[in-house]
């Protein structure tokens, strides 16, 4: 699902074929996420976070689900914690965080090493020493917001707009590829580009743009909560 149809990004001013608007819609849906480090459509992650000394563990995404939590230890992942193990909380409700709430307290005598007897929880974790956890499962927005729409399609405009190359580069630079209005068509091939968390971008290039979006900015990460 792409942040934005191709009649949207063509009514803000993108140009070309549906393939050519289409790469554009790509390479602004690229920008958005690198700026907002957000997703606005389900995806499937796995995401590494901080654990806290009180044991939660805020995600650098809007969460959907978790099916699988694991400490991660110095030589490999730790084994993966039973849903008993700990608790989702999503930002999808109002006044809660996406977040992953290990249980300290309390125990399961079905649990290898949090029995009530070793300590429970705290104690299998204690043992652990893990700083961090391996979270596998769904992030992301049901659909993109209206305002992630019409950012989208402003910015694959704009986008377009900032690579069209004068008569003169496109003189010196045969390997251009460019279009009967002057827009530069050729697109890089990102099919290699590593899944997951993208590093963080000050803008999208675009301060309109980045107006737009700014409601959707990810606030763990900004706030260093």
């Amino acid at each position: 699902m792409a942040y934005c149809s191709i009649a949207q990004a063509q009514e803000a001013g993108c140009t070309g074929s549906d393939a050519e608007v289409t790469a554009w819609i790509a390479a602004a849906q690229e920008a958005i996420e690198r700026y907002t480090q957000q997703v606005f459509e389900p995806t499937s992650l796995v995401v590494v976070a901080d654990v806290a000394p009180d044991g939660l563990v805020i995600l650098p995404r809007r969460v959907r689900s978790v099916t699988a939590v694991m400490p991660v230890l110095e030589a490999d992942d730790g084994p993966s914690l039973p849903a008993s193990g700990y608790r989702v909380t999503s930002a999808a409700v109002l006044g809660q965080v996406d977040a992953v709430h290990l249980a300290w307290g309390g125990y399961d005598d079905l649990v290898a090493g949090a029995e009530s007897y070793n300590g429970g929880w705290s104690g299998l974790l204690a043992r652990w020493g893990a700083d961090q956890v391996k979270v596998v499962g769904e992030f992301g927005y049901d659909e993109p917001p209206l305002l992630v729409q019409q950012a989208c399609a402003l910015l694959a405009a704009h986008l377009q707009a900032q690579a069209a190359p004068s008569d003169a580069d496109a003189a010196q630079d045969p390997a251009l590829q460019v279009d009967d209005e002057g827009n530069n068509v050729a697109i890089e091939d990102d099919t290699d580009a590593p899944s997951g968390v993208v590093a963080p971008s000050a803008s999208t290039g675009s301060t309109q743009v980045d107006a737009l979006l700014v409601a959707y900015l990810n606030r763990s990460l900004i706030e260093g909560v």
